[in-house]
């Protein structure tokens, strides 16, 4: 799901955390108001946040995020197939209980650094390795029945991600006031919807969801819907990295930018990798 912190509300909050705000103690890295020159450090570094720094933190939670989703991958089993009462086949596929643990312990950080955003250095390394363990399960049973959906899936990803990249960089793609809040809104109601549907499928079982995993026209066009707002949530993010850098937030803020950046990345190829599937079928 996409990341819920990089906003407005968040990008003012970081104005005032840590060395940057005006109630530091430490006078050797106070920072200015937005606008004026940025701080620099004895060695005359800067000190404040950059979009290269962002894209570097954001490749090093890329990483492990492939190291652990490759282990998932070796730790899923394959199908296996029983009978049922009635002499029936049944296909059996069982998801890792670490995969779901994964996802409880990458709640968690997301709740902790909403809270703790200057830990993102810390929290997001513990994020990706957890959310990938899960991601390398999930993406091992969709290719147990549909070889080959993986590299499809992650090659529509980075098609995605390059596209939104250009169309902001050149600002095709323009994050106004209006933009921010309907795709924000959208996010939420997705969060509400998703949240809704699995409640339901605990107590009704999952078929009371079908329509989620269908491929009808209505749950095809939903995905891709869903898979466009997950889209613009990268547009999202690169304004929030982009801003960030111009306000001379803290360094530490790079890693928080790229925690935001990982989420949302983990979202779009889950959505893709779902809709490619109903495409399929």
């Amino acid at each position: 799901m996409a990341n819920p912190m990089l906003n407005d509300k968040s990008l003012e909050k970081a104005s005032t955390w840590g060395p940057g705000s005006a109630a530091s103690a430490d006078t050797m890295t106070q920072w200015p108001p937005p606008g004026m020159e940025r701080p620099v450090g004895l060695d005359g570094e800067s000190r404040g946040m950059t979009m290269r720094g962002t894209a570097w933190a954001t490749a090093a939670l890329l990483a492990l995020l492939l190291i652990s989703a490759t282990y998932g991958w070796v730790q899923t089993g394959s199908p296996t197939t029983s009978l049922n009462s009635a002499g029936q086949p049944v296909v059996n596929y069982t998801i890792p209980m670490l995969a779901w643990v994964g996802v409880g312990v990458g709640f968690i950080c997301v709740i902790g650094l909403y809270f703790k955003p200057r830990m993102a250095k810390v929290i997001g390394p513990i994020y990706a390795l957890a959310q990938g363990f899960f991601v390398g399960a999930i993406s091992k049973m969709y290719e147990s029945f549909q070889g080959g959906i993986v590299v499809q899936a992650i090659g529509a990803t980075l098609a995605v991600f390059l596209v939104m990249l250009f169309l902001y960089g050149f600002r095709i793609i323009k994050v106004t006031d209006k933009f921010r809040r309907t795709v924000i809104f959208a996010t939420l109601g997705i969060m509400v919807f998703y949240g809704v549907s699995f409640i339901i499928s605990l107590f009704a079982g999952a078929g009371s969801v079908s329509f989620l995993s269908s491929s009808t026209p209505l749950s095809i066009g939903f995905s891709v819907i869903v898979a466009g707002i997950a889209a613009m949530n990268l547009a999202l993010d690169f304004d929030f990295i982009e801003r960030g850098e111009k306000m001379g937030l803290d360094r530490d803020f790079e890693w928080y930018g790229a925690f935001g950046l990982l989420v949302t990345i983990i979202w779009l190829y889950l959505e893709l990798l779902r809709l490619l599937s109903k495409l399929r079928n």
